[in-house]
């Protein structure tokens, strides 16, 4: 089948390997999205359900204007997440406190899309549970998902790949990955039926088709004829006597096969790398799967030498695990014995890299972090699951540590789910806990739940020891902060300061100690916090000058996060004593660094400033298209625009009457509506 090539929303990828055979399967998925809305393509591991469900949706983009989106499920432990992963994949924002899954479903209520669910069987109840109410709330939505069993959901088509015919496909498909790691190579007279035969003791599993041809750039093909066939001697025993093997047995075997010509070097890393759930950097593996016999110089050798035999993938120098051959590893691993060192070694390597990133928020590596952790997200969460199998307060001091990263990159959701269950899971006073119930404060604060924020405060008093503690230590500052910023939003800025006020003095450079670096974030988070109050209580001066502090302090560190909290105040009190030239440039500054970050909370605060400037200079068609954007961010967030803020809702609701006496309803609804229909990612188009 031939399919056509052009750009389309999504995020699947149309650099595809060469693909073989399925006609029949790939004209039967088409016939059945044309009249059903839900196909799941079954089979063994290895047979090809992702690579065939990929071709699949390719071929179909055409027919669903708002995407096809891949949703790789092997990533995920934790069903209850399955939601915001797939919000994560479509690029759908929200912040806000309402059910996630209820969320999905009014983003896609109607949206003409394809979704590719690949990997349900370790999630069957929560992906049925999920496509049930899909398919119920969004009539324009198809589903295509792979699973080794069926999902049990009315209206399932089934479709059950089975393994390439041995002397055609998967002679062709052996071919085809074999020249790609040994170039010139092609089949010949005299090497077709061995090849043939080869792909006949693997029952023609495209999987174990893959990892054979992979040895062709170390055996010779008459070579790997005769391993094989003694290796497979047993099965052909078997399937004489009319016993054949299951399919599963024979990839099992296959992969068994690959791992017996395997270095014991090669054996031990491919058993420890199962313990990635995502893909992984080679210094990230060096880290965890060192030791012992492996040094991090052999890690790394010994990594690329999995690559060039197919076992393990690379792009963007990054490494992944095929699905059936991490489990491959992991029973491995389990037989070694090193199962639970190994999880615990996966978990110190993210507990260190967050104890390290802690420190280095406010400096020039901010957007490396942001990127670092984000790339690293599934492992991340492993990570966090493992904490919560172990006695401790591990799993408070990485979520505290990654606080920037929950906060300020988009993840509030993911970051309130963890830090509730941390919170409940060790109850031990000390500064972890301390930490991380200030963290968890931002993060509901900036859902705009003021009163699970009051609750982080109680907490985060409760929980300090020794020179941490009220009135004078790093929790009061910390709570100071909370309730600074909550009394601030409600507009009683007279309160807020009195509040804060004992706490507003310069930051000093923090420590090598946590608590040093945790000083130095809140002192740094308070004078935020007064710079937003001398806005609200109209002292545009102090502002200004408050503004040019902090912004030249993120200047002075190299970072862009907290200096553009400069630019917003600064655009806010330029506003307020009528300079708009000064308020656009400030604010247009501001976008530009939530935008790297993927801050929508930002955005959208920034975006109705910007809008305000620009209808003050005339220019009420762009902003009108501002506030539509701006609007969408809101309701990412807070869900409702301005989060309750009097003083922005006010400005607000004025920049909307203004724009609408200059050009009038009409013209103002086209412009507020498009940018409400504008794409909210860090790549927002300039505005």
């Amino acid at each position: 089948m031939t399919r056509e090539t052009h750009p389309r929303r999504g995020n699947i990828s149309t650099d595809l390997s060469s693909f073989v055979g399925r006609d029949a399967e790939l004209v039967a998925i088409e016939r059945v999205l044309r009249t059903e809305r839900l196909v799941t393509l079954t089979g063994v591991g290895g047979v090809g359900k992702t690579r065939t469900a990929l071709e699949a949706a390719v071929t179909a983009a055409p027919d669903f204007p708002d995407g096809v989106w891949v949703v790789r499920l092997s990533q995920l432990r934790d069903g209850t997440l399955l939601p915001h992963l797939i919000c994560r994949e479509m690029r759908l924002q929200d912040q806000t406190t309402r059910p996630m899954a209820e969320v999905l479903a009014d983003r896609l209520a109607g949206a003409r899309c394809l979704l590719v669910l690949d990997g349900c069987e370790h999630l069957l109840e929560s992906c049925a549970m999920m496509i049930m109410l899909l398919l119920g709330v969004a009539p324009g939505v198809k589903i295509i998902a792979t699973s080794r069993q069926p999902l049990g959901v009315r209206g399932e088509s089934r479709i059950d790949l089975t393994p390439l015919a041995a002397d055609r496909e998967a002679v062709q498909l052996f071919a085809e990955r074999a020249a790609a790691v040994a170039p010139g190579f092609a089949l010949t007279e005299a090497t077709r039926p061995i090849v043939a035969g080869v792909c006949a003791h693997l029952d023609g599993i495209p999987l174990a088709v893959e990892l054979a041809a992979a040895l062709v750039a170390e055996l010779p093909v008459a070579d790997l004829g005769a391993r094989i066939q003694d290796r497979f001697a047993l099965e052909t025993e078997r399937k004489r006597g009319g016993g054949a093997p299951a399919h599963h047995a024979t990839l099992w075997t296959a992969i068994g096969w690959s791992h017996e010509l395997c270095t014991p070097e090669e054996r031990l890393l491919w058993a420890r790398l199962s313990v990635f759930a995502g893909s992984f950097t080679s210094a990230t593996a060096q880290d965890v799967c060192s030791g012992g016999p492996l040094t991090p110089e052999d890690v790394r050798g010994t990594l690329a030498q999995l690559v060039d035999k197919s076992l393990v993938k690379t792009r963007d120098g990054r490494y992944a695990l095929l699905d059936t051959i991490a489990e491959f590893g992991a029973h491995w691993l389990r037989e070694l014995g090193e199962d639970r060192a190994l999880r615990l070694g996966h978990r110190d390597h993210y507990r260190a890299a967050a104890r390290h990133a802690f420190g280095l928020w406010f400096t020039a590596g901010q957007a490396d972090l942001a990127q670092r952790f984000a790339q690293d997200f599934a492992d991340l969460q492993v990570a966090l699951e493992t904490c919560f199998t172990e006695p401790g307060d591990a799993v408070l001091e990485l979520l505290g540590a990654l606080w920037f990263f929950w906060y300020c990159c988009g993840h509030q959701r993911e970051g309130r789910h963890y830090f509730e269950r941390a919170l409940a899971h060790d109850a031990t006073p000390g500064y972890h806990r301390m930490r991380a119930s200030w963290a968890y404060g931002l993060v509901v604060l900036a859902q705009g739940d003021v009163e699970a924020c009051n609750g982080a405060v109680e907490i985060c008093t409760s929980a300090a020891v020794g020179e941490d503690k009220p009135p004078t230590g790093v929790s009061a500052r910390a709570s100071a902060y909370l309730r600074g910023t909550a009394w601030s939003i409600r507009g009683d800025a007279d309160l807020a300061m009195r509040i804060v006020a004992p706490f507003d003095t310069l930051p000093e450079a923090g420590g090598a100690h946590e608590a040093e670096g945790m000083r130095e974030a809140t002192a740094l988070m308070v004078q935020a916090c007064v710079s937003y109050i001398h806005i609200v209580r109209g002292d545009y001066a102090e502002a200004v000058a408050l503004a040019r502090w902090i912004r030249a302090e993120g200047e002075r560190r190299g970072e862009f996060k907290y200096r553009s909290w400069g630019d917003y105040i600064w655009a806010l009190a330029a506003l307020g004593t009528g300079d708009l030239p000064t308020a656009v440039d400030h604010a247009r500054q501001a976008l530009e660094a939530n935008r790297r970050l993927g801050d929508y909370w930002g955005m959208a605060l920034v975006l109705d400033s910007l809008a305000l400037a620009l209808a003050g200079l005339g220019e009420s068609e762009q902003a009108a298209t501002v506030l539509g954007t701006g609007e969408q961010a809101w309701r990412a967030t807070f869900g409702t625009a301005q989060f309750g803020s009097p003083e922005l809702a006010a400005a607000r609701q004025a920049c909307e009457q203004q724009i609408r006496a200059a050009i009038g309803d009409a013209d103002y609804e086209k412009a507020f509506l498009s940018g409400l229909d504008t794409p909210l990612t860090p790549a927002l188009p300039t505005v």
